[in-house]
């Protein structure tokens, strides 16, 4: 039997410095896809981090616009980082807005995320 996806929140997959802050420590990484709900990081050199953690996570585009999120590891593997964001700040929600609005080109969809976004 397949498994049923739970996700609500399509992923956008993009390339994006990343810096990571737990605790103390803070790591380079990069982004694999980001998502309202969180992003996908690859595992930093030297992570020492642990699941279920609070970190602070930077996503720094090209462009010099930065986008703030502060959330959980919640999965992590050798390669991968899987971060939900609890929370998001205004000017980084608009920025992220812009992004998946870009990347989708569909703003049905974009409206749906967006209304699924403020139940959560």
């Amino acid at each position: 039997m397949p498994t049923q996806e739970k996700r609500h929140f399509q992923r956008i997959t993009m390339d994006g410095q990343i810096v990571l802050s737990c605790a103390d420590a803070q790591w380079d990484s990069q982004l694999l896809d980001i998502s309202f709900k969180g992003a996908l990081l690859s595992t930093p050199t030297g992570w020492t981090g642990e699941q279920n953690h609070e970190c602070e996570m930077q996503l720094i585009l090209t462009d010099g616009v930065t986008i703030n999120m502060v959330g959980t590891i919640v999965h992590q593997t050798n390669e991968a980082l899987g971060f939900r964001c609890d929370h998001i700040d205004l000017e980084s929600i608009s920025h992220l807005k812009r992004l998946v609005e870009l990347n989708l080109g569909d703003e049905d969809l974009l409206e749906r995320e967006l209304a699924e976004l403020s139940r959560t």
